[in-house]
């Protein structure tokens, strides 16, 4: 594959014999004299002995004092950008660029692999040693962890060790150089970045076009794993090892393997053009957290790159459309695809219009679009964007699709040329509409690039065919398969409403006296339909306080958080009002300012004075709506309060939160506009194993008919929309078999009271951990079904409390045979959930069960630290 190997011991040789040095300094030194020339007037040089020992420095001593991962990024950058370097040149000083790596030639740079990489840990005295390291250059940038795959979850494993490395008293002085980091355990193994949680560490899948294509891809894996090691190769690799290692892997060669995980994820990444690839053009920094591109997004850019690079018969570029569901990574996708377009070399002088409806991603693209050296502009307003799409040269223009929509409005001339890029985040569907006419006129040779989270309608298909056709598809359930997105769970709730008639008919009676008997039909019917009864006070008086109990009961004091979609403005400020009076939760409101009657009955209506003056408030608060709607975001996002954010219109397309986890809706939502809204409480986080809906107006059906709702003829592709939800019922359906799994475990049991007897029979390893994921199951599932109205109200109050019995039995059984057999099970990330759930539901005689009290039963430290106390 193009790697050298080396011993442990010409490893620590290659870095002056000292482990607390992580770069091969001889080898880098010599790289870099080789990659850098300095071209002037003509003639080429070489850098300086004091430049090049000044820009080794700079790789040396990066800002570890400011952070671990500003001291990455301050890396990152380094090798991406280069560094410039002062130098006097046939008596001219000037400024030279100098780079770490040669990423247009992978050739000339020079690649190490060695294992058991001794580094001494931070104020310690003590080593970790990394299984493998992978060097570009002498630089360490790739950090491999492998585990048997004989032992539980391995995978799990070499994750937890490599975050456990990257702690404060692990070894971040190998990991701030790190890009990359491999997790593997033969058939199976994950990747991620520096410092990336355990959630989201993600799989690898080649995506190719033909049969042919993936055999040859697996021809290529299978010659480099069955070819010869050279004879020099060899005696390195197994001079400090046993004989019988030697003859094993003898042995091993003259017979045909089989193709494992681990191999295809090391040919993904470890191919260097490959991972030089990833590594400049598929890694970023988003909001202080660095990301590598996922599969899906890693093909779905070189498959549009090989598109657009085509031309129709007119010259003009052939574009398209990037269905991926809400929660796989679109807007960086996004990103990631402008910068390549922007570095093209077949494309010249471009013009990228990157069209969105989130705020954030300014900052995301103009810190991407260094690497490149365009300069990135912000349209300000739809004149503005004009005047920048006019201007000389290519540019990185971004701007909101409301400032896109007003340029195309008033642009009468047009826009001809063909290196003009529209990338456009499209979550309201409105090229679809009428508006792509007017865009088409106004762009007629451009190159469209539509993203969408949601499936097509078929008729969107054949608009979407007009840009180029479908790129490429990732859809909900390929999403859920891979772990990208959780599952969602909906619930149906309803409030029994009962209507006074006799004073309401005298009301109508009276303001509807002037009117035809046709007239009075009419207001009647207008005011007594589900929409007007959805915005009584006491409906929403009577599921504040419902939502206040159902998020107390299971998310209170936890690190989740919950979106509340209102019929319109004024209902959603009496839902913060209640909610506030009934005090269980704190919440916050977002909404437009009154004027753009968002959420109103018509273009009539005038806003309430409540509207009004709950704007003025917020203005007098924050000065500015951005700054409203920016400060209350960012507090949603990251700060504990507010629990739940109240929206009608905003915030149901382009809001990203992880920790927002149950949805509750009380108005209707159709079509598109509903799976967006249901996909903000899909993301991953740690602990999270559903996003729930609770519906309180009755949109199930509105879920059933998406197939059908856009144009009343099955509108969207079946296998698009399949595993977008699951009804929570069919989850709690499944209660009495977990409940029995668990109980058939202990079938042989005599004396079913005899509790040590229990402990007794799961010293079976197999049994046990068989144990530990039976009990999992049926406390997940027990949670789900008390959480769930129909449940509780439904079923037998005696089933009930033999399930929570039976559940408190267990649960303090798999305590004292983890406590006995020195089980380490990490399910830290669960213990606030799990504990809600013990403290609320199992009781007996007034006591109560608690998993963790004070001190973390699973840091197996503390907890003897405690029993020692």
């Amino acid at each position: 594959m193009g790697w050298k190997y080396l011993s442990q011991e010409q490893a620590v040789e290659a870095r002056g014999n000292r482990t607390s040095n992580v770069l091969l300094e001889g080898v880098l030194k010599q790289q870099l004299q080789k990659i850098n020339t300095i071209n002037y007037k003509g003639k080429d040089f070489s850098f300086s002995e004091t430049n090049i020992n000044n820009a080794i420095v700079a790789l040396r001593d990066l800002p570890i004092n400011e952070g671990f991962i500003a001291a990455n990024k301050h890396f990152y950058e380094l090798i991406t950008l280069g560094k410039s370097l002062e130098q006097n040149i046939l008596g001219d000083k000037k400024s030279f660029s100098f780079q770490y790596i040669d990423w247009k030639n992978p050739e000339n740079n020079i690649f190490h692999v060695t294992e058991e990489y001794s580094v001494i840990r931070s104020e310690r005295a003590d080593h970790y040693r990394p299984d493998i390291v992978l060097f570009v250059n002498g630089i360490p940038m790739v950090v491999i962890e492998c585990k048997s795959p004989f032992i539980k979850e391995p995978v799990e494993k070499a994750i937890e060790q490599q975050l456990r490395n990257q702690q404060d008293d692990g070894i971040r002085s190998l990991y701030q150089y790190s890009n990359l980091t491999l997790a593997l355990a033969t058939n199976d193994a994950k990747y991620a970045t520096t410092a990336t949680a355990k959630e989201f560490w993600g799989y690898w899948k080649e995506v190719f076009k033909t049969k042919e294509e993936q055999l040859n891809w697996e021809e290529k894996i299978n010659a480099i794993k069955h070819q010869p090691l050279p004879n020099d190769e060899k005696t390195i690799l197994f001079k400090e090892r046993f004989k019988s290692v030697w003859n094993y892997f003898e042995q091993l060669e003259k017979e045909q393997q089989v193709i494992t995980e681990q191999d295809k994820l090391l040919y993904s990444f470890c191919v260097p053009e490959r991972l030089l690839d990833i590594m400049f053009n598929f890694t970023l920094f988003d909001e202080g957290i660095k990301k590598v591109a996922r599969y899906q997004q890693y093909f779905a850019i070189k498959n549009t790159l090989q598109r657009i690079e085509k031309t129709d018969n007119k010259g003009n570029h052939i574009g398209g459309v990037i269905w991926h569901t809400q929660g796989s990574g679109k807007s960086l996708t996004m990103v990631m695809l402008a910068q390549l377009i922007a570095a093209n070399p077949t494309i010249k002088n471009p013009k990228i219009i990157l069209v969105t409806d989130r705020i954030d991603l300014d900052d995301q693209i103009t810190e991407t679009f260094q690497k490149c050296q365009v300069p990135v502009e912000n349209a300000q307003t739809g004149k503005h964007l004009v005047q920048l799409i006019k201007s000389p040269g290519d540019a990185v223009i971004t701007t909101l699709i409301h400032k896109f929509e007003a340029a195309v409005n008033q642009e009468k001339q047009g826009f001809t040329s063909s290196e003009i890029f529209v990338l456009i985040d499209e979550g309201h569907r409105s090229q679809y509409g009428t508006f792509n006419v007017k865009m088409q006129k106004v762009f007629p040779n451009a190159c469209f690039i539509a993203f969408t989270g949601t499936p097509l309608m078929k008729k969107e298909k054949s608009t979407a065919n007009k840009f180029g056709g479908l790129i490429d598809v990732y859809s909900i359930t390929d999403a859920v398969n891979d772990k990208a997105v959780v599952p969602l769970l909906y619930e149906g709730r309803h409030n029994l409403i009962e209507v006074n008639e006799k004073p309401l008919d005298n009301y109508f009676d009276k303001v509807s006296e002037p009117l035809t008997e046709y007239g009075k039909a009419a207001l009647k019917r207008k005011y007594s339909s589900k929409n007007i009864l959805n915005k009584a006070d006491q409906v929403i008086y009577a599921r504040a306080w419902d939502i206040s109990e159902h998020f107390e009961d299971n998310w209170k004091g936890t690190i989740y958080k919950g979106q509340l979609v209102a019929p319109n403005k004024v209902s959603a400020i009496r839902y913060k009002e209640y909610l506030d009076e009934i005090g269980k939760v704190t919440s916050e409101v977002i909404i437009s300012a009154p004027d753009m009657r968002e959420g109103e009955e018509d273009a009539f209506e005038i806003a309430e004075d409540k509207v009004k003056a709950f704007w003025k408030s917020r203005m007098d608060k924050y000065g500015t709506t951005e700054m409203y709607e920016k400060t209350v975001i960012n507090s949603f996002k990251k700060q504990d309060t507010p629990e739940i954010i109240i929206v009608v219109d905003k915030l149901l397309t382009g809001f990203d939160a992880p920790r927002n986890t149950v949805l509750y809706l009380t108005r209707p939502l159709k079509e598109h506009t509903l799976l967006q809204a249901i996909a903000r409480v899909n993301r991953l986080c740690p602990g999270k194993d559903y996003g729930y809906i609770i519906d309180y107006f009755g949109n199930l059906e509105n879920l059933h008919n998406a197939l059908e709702t856009y144009s009343g003829d099955n509108t969207f592709d079946a296998e698009d929309i399949e595993g977008t939800w699951t009804n929570i019922g069919d989850e709690i359906k499944k209660l009495p078999q977990v409940h029995s799994d668990v109980w058939d475990i202990f079938k042989t049991i005599k004396n079913k009271y005899d509790e040590p007897a229990y402990e007794e029979l799961l010293n079976d390893e197999e049994l046990r951990h068989n144990f530990y994921e039976k009990v999992s199951i049926f406390s997940r599932i027990l949670k789900m079904a008390l959480s769930s109205f129909e449940f509780a109200t439904k079923t037998d109050e005696k089933v009930i409390e033999k399930y929570k019995k039976d559940a408190k039995f267990f649960l303090a059984l798999r305590i004292a045979v983890k406590r006995r057999y020195s089980d380490d099970l990490d399910y830290a990330e669960y213990e606030p959930q799990v504990q809600k759930l013990i403290d609320k539901h199992i009781t007996t005689e007034g006591e109560v069960l608690r998993i963790t009290d004070q001190v973390n039963i699973f840091d197996k430290q503390k907890e003897k630290k405690k029993l020692k106390n």
